[in-house]
């Protein structure tokens, strides 16, 4: 939309625009412009195949651009149909446009969902972009040149003509976290718009403001009826799971062999009347391979089963589909098996659901069992504390083999837990030692925010006392939006999959943000609840194999002949990083000495992204 009324929209630049993004809806294409407004979208069907076409107008002349689903779209339909509201589809785009009719903004709040809309309102002049509470969907905009431009994904802002001028401040962040957080961007001006924010553009205003948040529950406030939990957790995640069974084309799961995706899959199960289609990439390095927990669900479960395995050649596919679809560096390497197992599902199914963001609704990492060995630990006199530290380094010193890796380990525990949790964060979450990171920024020609200063001011705002909580806190608004949720996303839509995650309900969400830590947490047993419920119904021997999660072999990959060119490459890797530093890292992971797989596939992707954007000086 231009600030300027008499400045019509250009329809082309505005087509460019909207076709970008051909791979998030291959099924139609639709655009729309008045005077200074414009709206496009690009369609991928699932709902009302028929009619459900955008964008969408109402009959006060509204009108709507829409990318991703609101389940309860049949409930709130009945709803604002008794309010008088008549519909000529049975598209849950159209009950957005009566929603809004009927609440005004506040009508994000009675949705249950993700997206990210965009409705011009006709009568008040007026433009509101909306994303959803948790940050399922993607929503960046730019005030420029007297235009306020927007999309789903930045290259639909920068075919507008925005400048693709790198903004270099995220750099550290980035290099310890592998992604850059919204609001920023790698684009000097470009703005992701955060989970739970809309923004009303009128009267050459831009206002941004938050809608959602995590309740704020006192620590001493925190659900201790385990019976209770159990009960509402279950009927809250079977919920879930039903209302996102809703489509018009074919659907199934992906199946990572899991303990979230496995319940998933066991929960759809019990809904559907056909057979789950379930779909599961692997290793030929057993270490990462889940192939054969899968297998054992589908087979616990009757599903129709479908996997496949990825190997190193997939390397340079890999780096150039992550440079094209995720615009800013995105250095997950987790993306690469996500992308892998979404193409293979799409052959299939049009729609799948997965177990993404059990790990963050249920406090299940392995590093929440640190925070409460933490708790436990600081609790002790320091006296105690210092001695614990010292007989366990004197001891490993005279040992050898197994026995010693496990007690320096124990030692690295007990001193990380002696540690404030926000410096224990930074130490746990950073793909690379905080320091090598500084020494790699030493006497770069660009100044960047310190991984310490963007965590303070994360933490900050968090309103819980308890180093467990604060960790939940951090994880589902930081990591879970800004790393899982985009990978997912992008890599699901770049093959025109549409991807549902039932432990992302907000209803679920708000409930388990307020159960004790020794409700999720029975001792050190991870994902309790979701044991002692949908769990109990799995295989034994998955709910005692240890935790993967959802990696690559790269420390295995990068050791092959085929990637000392690319290792070589690295050394010489000119964005004003260290080459000392950057050359001590590679040598460090070829001779084994040091596991920076993951980090180095960070420094291919940022190479790869800055080729051709201006120089760091």
């Amino acid at each position: 939309t231009h600030r300027d009324s008499s400045r019509t929209v250009d329809s082309e630049q505005l087509r460019r625009m909207t076709d970008v993004l051909v791979h998030r809806g291959p099924d139609a294409a639709g655009y729309w412009a008045k005077g200074n407004i414009g709206l496009g979208h690009r369609r991928l069907s699932i709902i009302d195949l028929s009619t459900g076409d955008q964008p969408m107008h109402d009959d006060c002349g509204n009108v709507i651009a829409f990318n991703g689903e609101i389940y309860n779209y049949v409930e709130l339909r009945e709803e604002l149909k008794a309010k008088g509201h008549v519909f000529k589809s049975s598209s849950d785009t159209e009950v957005i446009l009566a929603a809004y009719r009927e609440w005004g903004v506040e009508c994000q709040n009675r949705l249950n969902g993700m997206w990210a809309f965009a409705i011009w309102d006709s009568q008040a002049k007026r433009l509101f972009l909306s994303r959803d509470r948790i940050g399922e969907k993607p929503l960046y905009y730019a005030g420029w040149g007297g235009s306020l431009l927007f999309g789903s994904e930045i290259k639909a802002v920068l075919e507008a003509g925005v400048p693709a001028e790198p903004d270099y401040s995220m750099m550290e962040v980035y290099l310890c976290l592998s992604y850059v957080p919204a609001p920023h961007t790698f684009y000097k001006h470009v703005r992701s718009l955060p989970p739970g924010h809309y923004v009303v553009y009128e009267r050459d205003m831009i206002l941004e403001q938050k809608y959602w948040d995590l309740p704020a529950i006192e620590d001493g406030e925190m659900l201790c009826d385990k019976e209770y939990v159990h009960e509402q957790f279950e009927s809250l995640l079977r919920d879930s799971v039903r209302i996102r069974m809703r489509s018009d084309v074919p659907f199934g799961a992906f199946l990572s062999g899991g303990l979230d995706s496995s319940s998933v899959v066991a929960l759809m199960s019990e809904v559907s009347s056909h057979p789950v289609e379930t779909f599961t990439i692997g290793f030929e390095e057993k270490a990462f391979d889940e192939r054969p927990l899968a297998q054992m669900v589908a087979d616990c479960f009757g599903t129709k089963h479908h996997e496949r395995t990825v190997e190193p050649d997939a390397f340079d596919k890999a780096l150039e589909r992550v440079n094209h679809h995720y615009d800013d560096p995105f250095g997950d390497s987790s993306a690469i098996p996500t992308g892998y197992v979404s193409e293979y599902a799409v052959q299939s199914v049009k729609m799948v659901l997965t177990g993404d963001g059990g790990d963050e609704v249920l406090s299940g990492y392995t590093m929440y069992q640190g925070e409460k060995f933490a708790g436990a630990y600081q609790s002790l006199p320091r006296i105690a504390q210092r001695g614990i530290a010292s007989v366990g380094k004197a001891a490993s010193a005279t040992m050898r083999g197994g026995l010693r890796y496990k007690l320096n380990r124990a030692v690295k525990v007990a001193e990380a837990s002696a540690m404030d949790f926000e410096s224990r964060l930074i130490a746990k979450v950073a793909w690379g030692n905080e320091k090598m990171v500084k020494a790699m920024l030493a006497g770069a020609p660009f100044e960047t925010v310190p991984i310490e200063d963007f965590i303070g001011d994360l933490m900050r705002k968090c309103p819980y006392r308890d180093p467990f909580y604060r960790l939940m806190y951090y994880h589902l608004k930081n990591s879970l939006p800004n790393d899982m949720l985009v990978k997912v996303d992008r890599m699901s839509m770049a093959h025109s999959l549409e991807t549902r995650v039932p432990f992302l309900d907000h209803r679920l969400i708000e409930f388990m943000v307020g159960v004790h830590k020794d409700v999720k947490m029975n001792g050190y047993e991870r994902k309790s609840v979701l044991r002692d419920t949908v769990g109990s119904r799995l295989p034994e021997g998955l709910l005692k194999a240890p935790k993967k999660g959802f990696g690559v072999p790269l420390r295995e990959w990068f050791k092959g002949r085929d990637f000392e060119r690319r290792l070589g490459m690295l050394r010489d890797l000119d964005i004003g990083l260290n080459k000392r530093v950057l050359g001590e890292v590679v040598d460090d992971t070829v001779s084994g000495r040091r596991d920076y797989g993951n980090f180095l596939w960070m420094l291919f992707v940022a190479r790869r992204w800055f080729e051709g954007r201006p120089a760091a000086c």
